[in-house]
């Protein structure tokens, strides 16, 4: 079932077996899906990692994910673009910006326990009702369903990263930087960028991040970095200083050192392994 308009604002929303998996790779510009797995297991790769999802757990995307291959035995599939509904402007109504979507360098996976279960089957049965409405107050109707489902994993993520132990200001900082980094990883590599346009400084932000992961904000772009880094080396045919270049490294050799320190092999090494694993 799909909605659509002459805006071009699109929201998506289909029960998924082996036989229509393909549907998941219909990305579109803007696109944002989450896939929730209903049946016994689910393997999707993404950007060449495996991911396995149990059953009640959903998977969050944009649409530079690369979904490689998906195994699934029942799914549910929800898939909205910008113009539907933007978690950037409307980040105050959800907060799933630099959670649920565009977090730097994680996947979010959410898992709905036995508590939550009813509400999301709910959610998603008016949801289902709604798609097959015509009248003049369906799409509000339907962003607001959506919204329902983004706030209920926006909570359960919350809980389950230690979120829910930050005053709201403090995990609105680690949001915005996750978003942050998105948008200039390959311009800006550096925490400082970052914590001045937090208005921190990076001593303050190292100290919050270490209150919720292990991970510090320099990790986390370089993290980020690498994710594309590899991404172009799978799926493009641009040479390693091409590459090197659009992450703002105008040196190679910097850039394959980096490469190497966190791969463990050059960028031209790590190619030659991704294509005689092809073949």
């Amino acid at each position: 079932m799909i909605f659509t308009n002459n805006l071009n604002e699109t929201l998506q929303v289909c029960n998924l077996d082996q036989a229509n998996a393909d549907i998941v790779s219909n990305v579109q510009e803007t696109d944002m899906t989450f896939i929730w797995n209903t049946g016994e297991s689910m393997k999707i790769e993404v950007d060449k990692n495996a991911y396995i999802l149990e059953r009640n757990q959903i998977i969050f995307l944009t649409e530079f994910h690369k979904i490689d291959s998906l195994e699934i035995e029942s799914a549910r599939l929800v898939r909205f673009n910008q113009p539907f509904y933007c978690i950037v402007n409307h980040d105050n109504e959800v907060g799933s910006k630099g959670m649920l979507f565009f977090g730097a360098s994680d996947i979010p996976i959410v898992t709905v326990d036995e508590a939550l279960k009813r509400d999301f089957e709910l959610s998603w049965e008016i949801l289902c009702l709604e798609m097959n409405k015509t009248d003049i107050l369906q799409q509000e109707m339907l962003q607001s369903l959506l919204k329902r489902m983004l706030i209920l994993s926006v909570r359960i993520l919350g809980q389950s990263n230690k979120f829910n132990k930050l005053e709201k200001n403090q995990s609105d900082v680690i949001r915005e930087f996750n978003y942050l980094v998105e948008r200039h990883f390959a311009e800006h590599h550096d925490v400082a960028f970052y914590a001045s346009r937090l208005n921190k400084s990076p001593k303050t932000l190292s100290n919050l991040f270490s209150l919720v992961s292990q991970r510090a904000p320099l990790h986390i772009i370089h993290d980020r970095i690498m994710i594309h880094a590899k991404r172009q080396i799978n799926y493009t045919g641009l040479s390693i200083k091409e590459i090197a270049y659009e992450l703002g490294y105008d040196n190679i050799q910097t850039f394959s050192r980096f490469f190497k320190s966190k791969e463990g092999v050059s960028p031209v090494h790590y190619r030659k392994k991704v294509t005689e694993s092809v073949y």
